[in-house]
């Protein structure tokens, strides 16, 4: 029997992350979590949850601002279970800043997570991976799709991975190896639920309203698109972006 494929998963402590482990272990994929040492979510709980699935994982700190962490990270996936197949680029940050207030330092800073950090995710899961492995950004409708007031830098960073990925998906498609970009609408995550720099519970549930399904997302949803990309049943899909979003960026508005 061949062994089980095993993948590498930034911001993996709370949100998508989480439940893309989850839903990995539930196919007998075995994971790496990465969680960043300043997230106030608790990995552990996410390496419950995969146990309590049947899965295996490990837990392993990362900054994605550090190439030298983000090498460490890919390392472990090789070092802990002999193999590393998917590479996912989840991690993220988010924040608030009117143009006149976006100094250089907070685009920059925001860029070297939103951006930089998913070069350095999939730079690393590259090396590492045989011919025939799978990489997954994870971008957002705000750049992907939409422009946002007071998040032009997120914005950037977020509609910079659609080139990146394109452009690693044609570089890599002699390897075999698949790069695609997952784009989420508005999902229900400690990110989206956060009051001051995203919509908050209140904003969220009025967005909802507007939705073609009625609701925000879940983290459930997303994360089993990321497992259908990495699949076999999307062999031949890559350099492409998919918009998950309950039908919000293709309502007509009036």
């Amino acid at each position: 029997m061949p062994e089980s494929p095993v993948a590498i998963i930034t911001g993996a402590a709370s949100g998508i992350g989480r439940a893309l482990a989850v839903h990995y272990a539930q196919r007998g994929v075995r994971s790496v979590i990465g969680t960043f040492s300043g997230d106030p979510h608790d990995p552990e709980e996410t390496l419950h949850l995969v146990e309590r699935a049947g899965g295996r994982a490990v837990i392993q700190e990362v900054d994605v601002r550090n190439t030298e962490s983000v090498e460490t990270f890919a390392d472990r996936a090789l070092n802990e279970f002999g193999r590393l197949d998917y590479a996912v680029a989840n991690a993220g940050v988010l924040r608030n800043a009117p143009l006149g207030e976006l100094t250089d330092s907070r685009w920059n800073d925001m860029l070297d997570v939103d951006l930089t950090g998913v070069l350095r995710t999939l730079r690393a899961g590259s090396t590492r991976m045989d011919d025939g492995g799978a990489m997954v950004a994870v971008s957002s409708i705000a750049g992907g799709v939409y422009g946002w007031e007071e998040h032009a830098h997120y914005a950037a960073a977020k509609a910079g991975i659609l080139g990146l990925v394109r452009s690693v998906a044609v570089e890599l498609g002699p390897r075999g190896i698949r790069a695609n970009v997952v784009v989420p609408g508005l999902i229900e995550t400690p990110q989206s639920l956060d009051p001051v720099n995203s919509l908050g519970p209140d904003g969220l549930e009025r967005a909802g309203r507007d939705i073609p399904w009625g609701r925000v997302g879940r983290p459930e949803e997303v994360a089993s698109v990321i497992g259908f990309l990495t699949s076999a049943d999307a062999a031949y899909v890559t350099g492409q972006s998919l918009i998950v979003d309950g039908g919000l960026t293709v309502k007509m508005k009036a």
